[in-house]
């Protein structure tokens, strides 16, 4: 039985991917269940936005302490729902808590009223804007990266003054579960996080159920559902979806330094990596020296269960599935295994599989493998690398290994993100918006954007004094008309 699988009409278990055993059986919420905590978070939001700036952000800093001081236990979890190592999850762990902090320490800055210079008909008015809470707000998180992914949304969603009722996956609903009793101990007041469990169709009746926004993260097919539940209800969506990210190597590149880059973005957490590297392509002077980094670096990196291994088994039996069938789809058509393949599949273990001169139309280069894969392909120059990295329907990050040219090749890059001469550096900065255009979704998490995402601006106007030419009344004269017919002449006639 896999994670997920229901056991009774009403609750599921979830099994190890370590082991196979059952480490939890959670309820099954359904459309009732949906609208009960929605309707709680109602009332617990405008509590929860009175408080203000100052008082959410102390709750918020000691939620973000109980994280901490109890991040093995999260840790441990993490690995248990995932199978990730112990050491990657707690890399998510410290990830999420930096940009917990971020989100804390400048809401204010970010969302509070600041004025807006008003124009000169308008002179008597003061003008300000301020970003306000939507209210209640619902989360769908992933299974991949339990903590820090929806930390993404929850914490800046929760900064803003928001409400919010959180599904996470049925495949890591520990973690959520987890989460959200921690920071029940900070906040015990109201229900201002909430936690609902159970598959696609308790993540269904979120969307159905008039939330003020859903904050979504997942693979862009499940995205696309998510946006069809929301229009029925006209409920706006962030979306975080997939990627089919790109690493291209120039001539100049330091050669080692992108081999790491690639074989890091590729294989950690096997590969189930929205941002993960899946396609490489490489200016044909420095090719062959590249390759043959990639595969010595790649050959000492092995998947397992144990202690020892680098990375774990694959989350989800299904994306084995997947993995197997873009491996072989590339090598029915052509491409050559410069190691790993399909006998480096063994169950859920998946070893790092190298795939050269893949056709760019096979299932390996245009769609999200979500494995440890990557496929390198050689190309003539930095131009036709840019041509083909920007070829794909997804579009969220790319990394650009290059001395001299690496700024100029990235600003020609269709992406939401991009890294010069490291991996993946702008999502773990905090005031750095992180998302992506296309298939890969829009909205934007992290930094001020992921802090407005979840608010609406509302503009204010203030009399001052008495408008020397008063324009919204009946009792403007032909005296007035003509002194605006003037005033236009001069201010915009001249153009």
């Amino acid at each position: 039985m896999t994670a997920g699988t229901t056991t009774a009409p009403d609750v599921f278990d979830v099994r190890s991917p370590l082991t196979g055993e059952v480490i939890g059986t959670y309820p099954v919420h359904g459309p009732a269940d949906v609208a009960a905590s929605v309707s709680r978070a109602r009332l617990a939001g405008t509590w929860w936005d009175w408080l203000g700036f100052a008082e959410r952000a102390r709750r918020l800093d000691r939620w973000r302490g109980i994280i901490a001081r109890r991040s093995d236990e999260l840790a441990e979890l993490v690995r248990a729902e995932t199978g990730k190592p112990r050491a990657d999850a707690m890399l998510e762990v410290v990830m999420a808590l930096e940009h917990l902090a971020w989100a804390a320490r400048n809401a204010k800055k970010v969302l509070g009223p600041h004025t807006v210079r008003s124009s000169l008909l308008m002179l008597n008015e003061a003008a300000s804007v301020a970003h306000r809470p939507l209210g209640a707000v619902g989360v769908i998180g992933p299974w991949n990266y339990p903590v820090f992914t929806p930390l993404g949304s929850l914490s800046f969603a929760l900064a803003a003054g928001n409400a919010v009722v959180y599904k996470p996956s049925e495949h890591t609903p520990g973690v959520g579960a987890w989460l959200v009793d921690a920071f029940a101990a900070v906040v015990p007041e109201q229900p201002v996080l909430q936690l609902l469990t159970g598959d696609g169709g308790t993540g269904a009746a979120l969307c159905r159920s008039g939330v003020d926004k859903i904050g979504f993260t997942g693979s862009t097919a499940t995205g696309k559902q998510v946006l069809a539940a929301c229009a029925a209800t006209l409920t706006p969506v962030l979306m975080e979806c997939g990627g089919k990210d790109a690493l291209i190597v120039d001539a100049d590149a330091d050669v080692a330094a992108a081999a790491d880059a690639a074989v890091w973005g590729a294989t950690s957490n096997a590969g189930q990596t929205c941002l993960g590297v899946e396609r490489v392509y490489v200016h044909r002077a420095v090719h062959d020296e590249f390759v043959a980094e990639v595969v010595a670096l790649a050959r000492t990196i092995r998947a397992g269960t144990g202690p020892e291994a680098r990375f774990g088994p694959m989350t989800t039996p299904g994306q084995v599935d997947v993995v197997r069938a873009h491996i072989a789809d590339a090598l029915d058509r052509g491409a050559r295994v410069a190691l790993g393949g399909l006998d480096a599949i063994d169950g859920r273990v998946v070893q790092p599989t190298i795939l050269l001169d893949a056709p760019e139309d096979c299932l390996a280069v245009t769609e999200e493998t979500f494995g440890p894969t990557m496929t390198i392909a050689k190309v003539r120059d930095a131009d036709e690398a840019v041509q083909r990295a920007n070829a794909s329907r997804y579009a969220l990050g790319l990394t650009v290994f290059s001395r001299r040219n690496g700024t100029r090749i990235a600003a020609r890059i269709r992406s939401g993100a991009v890294a010069v001469n490291s991996y993946v550096g702008f999502a773990a900065i905090p005031n750095l918006p992180l998302g992506g255009v296309g298939d890969s979704g829009f909205g934007r998490v992290h930094g001020p954007e992921g802090l407005k995402e979840f608010t609406y601006a509302r503009s204010m106007t203030r009399r001052r004094f008495r408008a020397p030419l008063p324009v919204t009344t009946f009792r403007r004269g032909p005296r007035v008309d003509r002194l605006i017919r003037v005033l236009v002449r001069l201010l915009h006639g001249r153009r």
